[in-house]
Formats: C-alpha cells, structure tokens, sequence
C-alpha cells in the first residue's frame, strides 16, 4: 500500500520548469497546424490561386480577432505591470498612429494575393467552421482563467519556424504573388518570439502545481485545435483539383 501511495504522490509532483517547458514544446510537436494537410501542401507548392486566396481571406477573420482576444486576456490580468506588457500585442495587430499594425499588413497580402481589400473586409468568404472555431478561441480567453488563455497563446513557440519557412516558400513556389505583401510574416519573425518569452515567463512562474500545469498544456492543446479546425474548414471549402 505505501509502495501504491508512494507512485501516486510521485506523479503528482509539480514538473520543473524546464519538464514543463517541454511539455508545452511536445504540443507543438504532435498538434500543431504545420503538420495539416492543407498546410503540407501548401509548403509542396501544390495549392492553387483560389486556395491560397481562400486561406488568405478566412485567416482574416483571425488576424483581426487576435487583438480581441488579448484585449480579452488584459482584462483579466491581475496587475497594471502585467498589462503594461501584454497590451503591445494589440497595438502590433491593431496599430498606432504612426504604425499601421499586424490587421493592415495582412490586408496588404490578400491585395498581393489577388482579392479586393473591399471582399476581405466584408468577410465574402470566411466559411462557418471558422468563424466558428475563432470566436470560441476568443470565448476562452474571455472567460478561463487569465493564466490558461495566457498559456493558449504559446502556439507563438512554434510559429517563427513556420512562418520563415512560408516566407521562403511562397516566394518560391507561388511567383505570382507580390512579395510586397509579406510584410506581416517579416514582422512576426520578431514579434512571436517576444511573445511567447513574456507568456511562457508567465506560464513557469503562475502554474506551480501538477493540475494548474496540466490546464496550461490542455489550454495550449485547445489552441492548436482552434488552428486545425480552421484548416479544416477551408480544406473542405476550397478542395484540391482532380488531376
């Protein structure tokens, strides 16, 4: 019985920074969205002009929501220091006056990519699932625990690889696209790894115990399904062609 006791109470105990730290990297490593199929073939060069017209304008209607969903998060931090450093993610989105910000930029790709700033905006073709699956990302942070939609936000420890790698890519494997408009991938390449330092700091400092570590790795979980549920949806609106 005390041996039973004994593997119970060694479960429990709380993972070092370091253990977490790679537990929120494993996520990544099974769950996150560059191992869709859409993805896939976008990097194989495979998709054609409407698909990647399709991603560009149903991703619209995340990068828009991404500023809601932190002004959500900042919110419901506990201290105005905290909210000194999470608001600059809304002014990178949003912009300032002197910056046009992470919103206009991608508005800038989808003129590079063929579609009308006007259909963008009006969000001619954001498909339900995602507009589904973007509005309960940000229904999670407005409503968990800011810790938790802090760590949903870790995606970010994954995303500069990627996002290098589309650059390159796109550029590559899709000439017809005005490089002009990849101003917001450059952009990201500094702005993701800021991020995800301060949220992950976050992360290791505020989730001490086994089960509020765990809620941090399900939060980042839940996150990478928001990602593969939207590559799902504009799969199936803009399928491959038949050869």
């Amino acid at each position: 019985m005390m041996l039973g006791q004994s593997k119970v109470a060694s479960r429990e105990k709380p993972l070092t920074k370091g253990e977490l730290t790679e537990r929120l990297k494993d996520v990544g490593r099974s769950f996150y969205h560059d191992k869709h199929p859409f993805h896939i073939a976008m990097h194989q060069g495979k998709l054609t002009r409407e698909q990647i017209q399709g991603w560009v304008a149903n991703r619209y209607y995340y990068q828009k929501s991404v500023p809601i969903k932190d002004a959500a998060i900042l919110s419901n931090l506990p201290s105005r220091e905290l909210r000194r450093e999470w608001i600059q993610r809304i002014l990178d989105h949003d912009g300032t006056h002197e910056e046009k910000g992470g919103i206009e930029a991608w508005l800038r790709l989808g003129e590079a990519v063929g579609l009308t700033r006007e259909e963008i905006l009006r969000e001619d073709h954001v498909v339900p699932g995602v507009r589904f699956s973007v509005d309960a990302y940000v229904h999670f942070a407005r409503t968990k625990p800011w810790i938790e939609a802090v760590a949903s936000s870790l995606t970010e420890l994954f995303s500069p690889d990627l996002i290098s790698k589309r650059m390159k890519v796109l550029e590559r494997l899709y000439p017809w696209i005005d490089s002009r408009g990849f101003e917001y991938f450059q952009n990201r390449l500094t702005q993701a790894p800021r991020d995800s330092d301060c949220a992950l700091r976050l992360v290791l400092t505020y989730c001490q115990s086994p089960e509020e570590q765990q809620r941090a790795v399900d939060a980042l979980k839940f996150k990478c399904d928001v990602l593969w549920a939207q590559l799902d949806a504009i799969e199936k609106a803009y399928p491959a062609k038949i050869e």
